[in-house]
């Protein structure tokens, strides 16, 4: 065994130690459970700045399609957001909807194919436009949750070559998730999501933490409460860090609208 594995099998193994030991006696025979898969399809455009203030009335006309879709089980949530750190190669807004298909997301896509509404103005002004399709297991929300001029955190993580298979799924059971469980409980978010890439449109090895918090206050509380978990748990934080690249993370911060089933 070399240096790096031995380096990610010790932390594996602390990770899991403190999973065991961090939790009280009673609960020990409980973790959080992987859910159904959950589809988002997420429409990246480049808008130039003279047609932003049309984004608006572009997000307005796909509202029936989205509220049809949304009414009749087809898909679960829906929103939009614009970027407010914005980078020379990167989306200034976005569209999504999520579903619990493949299926699901492709006929919301083609009744927008078919409807025309992405190819007017203010998108056929995009300089860049580009599409994903991401998959949770790891996602909540309060039921009929909605938010708008949210602030929505993603932090994007690469894993290394020698991360085990299932890393997304022991950072998530163990570490991201009971914390993030603790945020939507008290109202400082109001969703959130652990995504991997669906159609590797890219490498893939990546995953992303989104969190959806209503005030920009939210994000403060966020960070402060996570900041108390790497001091309370630092075992977990140094497993985190076996299983991941430094150099593959990002992070965005947006500003939006969404709602959910």
């Amino acid at each position: 065994m070399s240096k790096r594995t031995f380096s990610v099998f010790a932390g594996l193994c602390a990770f899991l130690m403190f999973a065991l030991c961090a939790a009280p006696s009673g609960a020990q025979t409980t973790e959080e459970k992987e859910k159904p898969a959950m589809y988002s399809y997420i429409a990246n455009w480049q808008i130039p700045r003279e047609h932003w203030a049309e984004m608006e009335a572009a997000n307005a006309a796909d509202k029936a399609i989205l509220d049809k879709a949304l009414a009749d089980g087809t898909i679960v949530g829906y929103g939009d957001d614009v970027n407010l750190v914005h980078t020379p190669a990167g989306e200034t807004h976005d569209d999504w909807w999520s579903a619990t298909s493949l299926a699901g997301l492709l006929k919301v896509l083609d009744q927008f194919t078919s409807s025309g509404n992405s190819t007017t103005a203010p998108l056929s002004t995009a300089t860049k436009h580009w599409d994903e399709v991401l998959v949770s297991h790891y996602y909540n929300w309060k039921p009929g949750a909605t938010y708008k001029g949210g602030y929505v955190k993603l932090a994007e993580y690469k894993l290394k070559a020698d991360a085990p298979d299932n890393a997304v799924e022991l950072l998530s059971k163990h570490l991201v998730v009971p914390a993030l469980e603790k945020l939507l409980a008290d109202g400082t978010i109001v969703e959130y999501e652990i995504d991997e890439t669906a159609i590797h449109t890219s490498a893939p090895g990546t995953f992303a933490i989104v969190i959806v918090t209503p005030t920009p206050e939210g994000l403060d509380t966020a960070a402060a409460a996570i900041r108390d978990a790497v001091k309370l748990h630092p075992l977990a934080i140094d497993a985190f860090g076996s299983f991941q690249d430094d150099s593959g993370h990002r992070d965005e911060l947006l500003k939006g609208n969404g709602i959910f089933k």
